[in-house]
């Protein structure tokens, strides 16, 4: 069962978006998750992790203050509120199931990508 990331959208610089990530009939709960854009003609990067438990989060240091990871056990669903967008932040956003319970910005733990979601941020 694949993750499927949700929420992109076209917005102004400065504006905000709410990405989720969940996977139908299946649950996740006790890995930890993470978050990856990939711009266009760029490798795709780290941009935010959260742990099973929702208590360890990491942030690239290009959008700590911006973006907050959180998760949502009951609905095994994942966000990302990203706040002040800049156009920088253009990319396809993917979600993915860490092979382990924990926060890790490491794109080789993790398995499980989901398909992305486009978010295009206007100057």
């Amino acid at each position: 069962v694949q993750l499927q990331a949700s929420g992109g959208g076209l917005v102004q610089a400065g504006g905000s978006l709410r990405l989720s990530c969940a996977a139908p009939g299946r649950t996740f709960t006790n890995n930890g998750m993470g978050w990856f854009r990939q711009a266009p003609g760029k490798e795709r990067e780290f941009v935010a992790s959260i742990s099973w438990n929702g208590q360890d989060v990491l942030y690239t240091d290009s959008v700590k203050g911006r973006f907050t990871i959180s998760r949502e056990r009951a609905k095994s669903t994942v966000y990302l509120q990203m706040n002040s967008l800049k156009p920088e932040d253009t990319a396809v956003y993917n979600c993915a199931a860490a092979r382990g319970a924990w926060a890790a910005s490491d794109r080789g733990v993790y398995g499980n990508w989901g398909r992305g979601t486009l978010v295009t941020v206007s100057s």
